[in-house]
């Protein structure tokens, strides 16, 4: 079995900055793409950012001058990098895993609030 598990969410003042965290445990056998995604209220799920084994780096366009995802492939985590948050950047934010072999999986979110 895998665990997907976030971690960093928060209540954040417009213009502030936020690190997200996604640690991955249990049956591992090698991680391919990490990626983050969220989820605003009322809206589609949205991929943010992805990062290959190999560093290779996705950015949604709403975040791609503000946003730094980055891996640690020891410790098989994931983080992203936020700054200069928006009221819009407003969010669940999921980490999604796939894996060279078998099917990804989702953790359960971390609520990331953007407010004055």
């Amino acid at each position: 079995q895998v665990q997907v598990v976030e971690s960093g969410g928060g209540l954040v003042q417009p213009g502030g900055s936020l690190r997200l965290s996604c640690a991955v445990s249990g049956s591992i056998f090698r991680i391919d793409k990490m990626a983050w995604y969220r989820q605003a209220p009322g809206k589609e799920r949205e991929l943010v950012a992805a990062i290959t084994e190999g560093g290779d780096t996705t950015y949604a366009d709403s975040v791609k001058e503000r946003s730094t995802v980055s891996r640690d492939n020891a410790a098989d985590t994931v983080s992203l990098q936020l700054s200069r948050l928006k009221l819009e950047d407003t969010a669940v934010y999921y980490c999604r895993v796939f894996f060279a072999y078998g099917q990804p999986y989702w953790g359960k979110g971390t609520l990331v609030t953007v407010s004055s």
